[in-house]
């Protein structure tokens, strides 16, 4: 029995007395990744990405462990939220125009202390100001570096188009206008270096493009730690007492952490290990969290139809975005369907041992992104179901 047909039939047993479709995190594989991310992380804390966790629960678990400190939230009302939970030390990791939520912060010394904020232009201070409502809090605010690889003078651009922030001396700049402002605090520096840690650099069957995406990747990792270590100098010239300097993501761990000028890593995929990262060559994770649909239909030969499942991730879209059949092996989509909102066919000669009612196994693409879809998580440890714990959904709250 290979060791996938054996978690198949570990989650079978696991779930017999559930209807599909359903979602489980698998805690052994969870844990296994969180003491995974630890060992690349180098001694260096981790802070957790709560949008590819998406459950407070497993929030609270992976926060339990050594070598990890602090959350990297998405929202600002989900940041609140957390912060009323009891959770306290969040690095809100975009930008915000959320008024009420600023004005909630402004006003609360326990959400002010635990809540830092994200900016990148003097216009979101000003927001922030704005919307205070006589709030006099001193808010907590990070500046976000723009990461992206720039060739041939700026023509050529390789990253997410983030923050406007690129030169040492545009981030000392903004600092010395926080520095101005009353009823703010400069703590940190952010920055997400997408194109190396989010970027697979081995794609099966296309060996050329892997080696055009590590050269890529080798390229930027030189001349952002070259570039971050200067902006953090220049910053630190301004604010001293800068607490964090946050960089890395789940694929680039180990050598974002190898930068003197980082003091924190941010991750979170890596928890569950959605389909996206199978494709590294830095490290190989176990998938943790799955969604299970009930077959429904057993058209002809070598086909059955389950319920549901048409679930694509965010991004550019393609099929590296949509879920994959996972268990039991050999199943495909018909490229005519594909996952579909209601019926999704899958083919493959496994299809003809597959009875109605039975389970079929998906990986997600991404991470949290399934939490979107499932009110609960089904805690797998071995053979059994050791808890149901809700997702952010199943606890009334759909940030975005």
């Amino acid at each position: 029995m290979t060791a996938r047909a054996a978690d198949r039939a570990r989650y079978e047993r696991a779930t017999a007395h559930l209807d599909a479709p359903l979602a489980i995190v698998d805690l052994e594989a969870f844990d296994a990744n969180a003491d995974d991310l630890v060992r690349r992380a180098g001694g260096k804390p981790i802070r957790v990405a709560s949008k590819s966790v998406r459950c407070r629960h497993l929030l609270e678990r992976v926060l339990a462990k050594d070598g990890f400190a602090g959350i990297m939230s998405f929202t600002l009302a989900e940041s609140l939220w957390l912060a009323r939970s009891g959770f306290d030390d969040i690095l809100l990791a975009y930008p915000s125009a959320d008024r009420s939520a600023f004005a909630e912060l402004a006003a609360d010394p326990k959400l002010a202390a635990a809540v830092t904020v994200m900016i990148d232009d003097p216009a979101h201070l000003d927001l922030i100001d704005a919307a205070r409502d006589g709030g006099t809090e001193v808010v907590r605010v990070c500046l976000e570096l723009d990461t992206s690889l720039k060739l041939l003078g700026g023509r050529v651009r390789v990253g997410a188009r983030r923050s406007p922030l690129y030169s040492p001396a545009q981030l000392a700049d903004l600092a010395r206008t926080v520095a101005r402002r009353p009823g703010f605090k400069l703590v940190g520096i952010m920055g997400y270096e997408g194109h190396i840690a989010g970027v697979g650099d081995d794609i099966a069957g296309r060996p050329l493009r892997s080696r055009a995406v590590r050269l890529m990747q080798a390229t930027a990792r030189r001349e952002l730690s070259e570039r971050r270590a200067a902006v953090v100098r220049a910053v630190r010239a301004v604010a001293p007492d800068l607490e964090f300097v946050n960089g890395g993501g789940t694929g680039s761990v180990q050598t974002t952490a190898a930068e003197d000028a980082v003091t924190e890593i941010a991750a979170g995929s890596g928890l569950y290990v959605p389909r996206l990262f199978d494709n590294y060559t830095s490290f190989t994770g176990r998938p943790a969290a799955l969604f299970a649909m009930p077959v429904v239909r057993r058209p002809g030969v070598g086909v059955v139809t389950v319920l549901g499942g048409g679930y694509p991730a965010s991004g550019a879209a393609g099929p590296d975005r949509l879920p994959v059949p996972y268990l039991p092996e050999g199943l495909s989509y018909d490229a005519q369907e594909g996952p579909g909102e209601v019926q999704t066919p899958l083919l493959g000669s496994v299809a003809d041992d597959l009875l109605i009612g039975d389970k079929v196994w998906f990986r997600h693409a991404k991470a949290g992104e399934l939490c979107e879809r499932f009110a609960e998580l089904q805690l797998v440890e071995g053979d059994r179901v050791t808890a149901t714990v809700p997702t952010y959904r199943g606890e009334g709250h759909t940030f975005l």
